[in-house]
């Protein structure tokens, strides 16, 4: 290989070539070489001292390759110079937001998950300013439309977090959850919909519990259910969004239309009403009047309720031992149809005055609530339970569609000792952790007890009075959001 090809091999590798004064050093110590051997020849040829002259020939030579070597040493790893051979370095540059939208999706493939990261955190100047929508929209079922339909949001700078589709007979249904500028209404995100195709658009508003994706979601609902057969109704409505959620036993929808035997044992999905079979041979139904169920979310609640009954019933068994003000040991549990015949001890220990004020109708017809009351199915009960294993009071909280209510009953014995304001806060306490927004009690105006529990709660509270039956309705929502609700039910009763 020649020296010019070496050099354009080492320049298209991006090193630095030779430098032009190296090969007139090299050139002068050969041209030095080749005077001083020439000097000698003659003087050998014609001298006395040619031994001599040789010998200090000899020198010259090894002086002048000596200094040669050095001068290659020092100048070949000198640090290259400005101009190298190497192609320039692109300049960073910032993404714009919008820009940034109209690529999602594709980031070149070499970028690190940590400069993607990067980027993502850079490239968004409001994300702190952003306010996140729940939107679900139906599509034509064509190639390209889903396309059309991002590119209408993103010239609105509105980001997707996370996509899922819901194939239909005729089009797709598409849920979006999205992130848009502060600025950026709900009625600008729909009309930029609409334009792109989208029909049926329904919108509002989310929080960072959507930011879970659709797999762990579902997978978290299942765990909670698999625990709690009371967590049953929650899991269908956090699964579902706003919808209204009712189990009804088979003795009460016989005769109405919905009887078991009349709803399949897959289900039945019509519209906005799904009707699911419930294990113990009533009915579970879903119902949500401003937007059809899709046959995803159908299939979804179904796999929730057949684990269900797959599991049987089941509470959690944790308890909690409580001293009262006299020294009274008592426990606080989760209670079921397994606690039936305590529970009818009790009623059966109570005054009339107390099952009057409890269950407003015929003191006779209380038993009958019981097995009702007590089943996971339609919500959660506490019991206390004494020492000796006798029940002394029952607090309900029951799921009554997308309400939730809340019950007392203490015995007689057993009242004005704070057992009642325990139970119902540790009930306010679990309303909380099913994202409940209200919790209401219904009562008579004579009532002092419950009323007084009530207020103890510390919440807004609404009064309605109709004919001696008093509710009184405690807001959630806003104390939870203000962090006033911590933990109900946790210290020792006073």
């Amino acid at each position: 290989m020649s020296r010019d090809m070496f050099d354009v091999t080492r320049a298209k590798h991006g090193r630095p070539v030779h430098h032009w004064r190296r090969d007139l050093v090299e050139l002068a110590a050969l041209f030095t070489a080749v005077a001083v051997a020439d000097v000698v020849a003659d003087l050998v040829g014609h001298g006395p001292d040619g031994p001599v002259l040789l010998a200090i020939s000899a020198l010259a030579l090894i002086a002048t390759a000596g200094f040669h070597t050095w001068w290659s040493r020092r100048h070949g790893h000198a640090p290259p110079t400005g101009d190298t051979g190497t192609r320039p370095t692109a300049e960073p540059r910032q993404t714009g937001p919008t820009e940034r939208a109209e690529r999602a999706g594709a980031e070149p493939a070499s970028m690190s998950a940590s400069e993607s990261a990067q980027s993502s955190a850079t490239a968004d100047p409001v994300a702190e300013a952003a306010a996140l929508w729940r939107m679900r929209t139906t599509v034509r079922d064509a190639p390209g439309s889903l396309a059309v339909l991002c590119t209408a949001l993103a010239g609105r700078r509105v980001d997707i977090l996370s996509l899922q589709t819901h194939p239909l007979a005729e089009g797709t249904v598409d849920e979006f959850l999205l992130r848009a500028p502060a600025e950026v209404a709900a009625s600008e995100i729909t009309r930029a919909v609409a334009s792109a195709g989208g029909s049926g658009t329904w919108i509002e508003r989310a929080d960072a519990h959507d930011l879970v994706d659709a797999p762990t979601r579902v997978l978290g609902l299942a765990t909670r259910t698999a625990l709690d057969a009371a967590e049953l109704p929650l899991a269908l409505r956090q699964l579902l969004g706003r919808c209204t959620i009712r189990s009804l036993p088979a003795n009460v929808v016989a005769g109405k239309g919905h009887e078991p035997e009349s709803v399949p044992v897959e289900g039945a999905l019509e519209d906005t009403v799904m009707r699911l079979r419930a294990p113990e041979g009533g009915v579970i139904t879903v119902e949500r009047p401003y937007l059809p169920f899709t046959p995803t979310e159908f299939a979804r609640a179904r796999a929730l309720v057949e684990l269900d009954a797959r599991l049987g019933p089941r509470i959690p068994r944790s308890q909690d031992v409580l001293t009262l003000p006299e020294g009274n040991a008592i426990t606080v549990r989760r209670a079921d149809t397994g606690d039936l015949d305590a529970a009818r001890e009790m009623h059966e220990r109570c005054s009339a005055r107390t099952l009057g004020m409890r269950y407003h109708g015929p003191v006779g017809d209380a038993d009958r609530y019981l097995n009702h009351l007590l089943s996971p199915r339609f919500g959660r009960t506490l019991a206390v339970q004494t020492a000796s294993g006798r029940i002394v009071g029952l607090g309900h909280l029951l799921w009554d569609g997308d309400e939730t209510e809340v019950a007392l009953l203490v015995e007689d014995d057993w009242q004005r000792r704070s057992i009642g304001s325990e139970l119902l806060g540790r009930l306010v306490g679990m309303a909380v952790e099913a994202g409940c927004e209200s919790v209401y009690a219904v009562t008579q105006a004579s009532n002092t007890g419950m009323v007084a529990a009530m207020r103890g709660l510390g919440l807004p509270l609404d009064y309605q009075i109709e004919e001696g039956t008093l509710v009184v309705t405690a807001r959630l929502g806003a104390a939870v959001a203000a962090g006033e609700i911590t933990e109900f039910g946790k210290a020792e009763a006073p």
